[in-house]
C-alpha cells in the first residue's frame, strides 16, 4: 500500500452508494474532529491479506514490526470492505490493540487484533470512538506484548 495523490474528500465524494457515502463521512468528520492534528491521506494498493484497498490514513506513525524492518503507516484507517466498515486503529495500551480496551462500549461491532468491524453507522457509538481515538493520539505505537 501507498499514499496516493487522491484527496480523502475527493475519494469520499465518489462513493457512489449514498448510504455508504453517507456512513464514511459521518466516521471520517468523527476521527478528524478527535485527531485534529493529525494529517489526512488516502492509501491504496494491495493489503496485507493480499486484497486491493483504499483507506483513509489519520497520522503518520512508524509501525514497529516483530520482524523485519518498521513501516511507515497510520495511527487510525477507514475502510470499506465488501459488506462492512473498517476501522484500524494501530495504539496499543497495556500489551494489548486499544481495541480491545473500548470493544464493549463501541456498540455492536466485531474486532480483530488492530481492528474494529461495524456494518451500520447506528451500530457504532461515535461518542466512545472519539474517546478511543483521543487515548490512541497520546500513545506510542507498539507491537502488543
Amino acid at each position: 500500500m501507498q499514499i496516493v495523490d487522491t484527496a480523502p474528500d475527493d475519494f469520499l465524494d465518489s462513493i457512489e452508494d449514498d448510504t455508504v457515502r453517507e456512513t464514511m463521512k459521518a466516521v471520517d468528520a468523527t476521527i478528524v474532529a478527535a485527531l485534529p492534528d493529525r494529517r489526512r491521506v488516502l492509501w491504496q494498493g494491495v493489503f496485507w491479506g493480499g486484497t486491493d484497498q483504499s483507506i483513509i490514513g489519520y497520522g503518520d506513525i512508524t509501525q514497529p514490526r516483530p520482524r523485519g524492518k518498521d513501516v511507515e503507516w497510520f495511527l487510525v484507517g477507514l475502510a470499506r470492505q465488501k459488506s462492512t466498515y473498517s476501522l484500524y486503529l494501530n495504539a496499543v495500551r497495556d500489551g494489548a490493540y486499544l481495541g480491545r480496551w473500548y470493544g464493549g462500549r463501541l456498540g455492536k461491532v466485531k474486532l480483530g487484533a488492530a481492528s474494529i468491524g461495524f456494518t451500520r453507522l447506528e451500530h457504532l457509538d461515535l461518542e466512545v470512538l472519539a474517546e478511543m481515538l483521543r487515548e490512541a493520539d497520546g500513545l506510542t505505537p507498539t507491537d502488543p506484548e
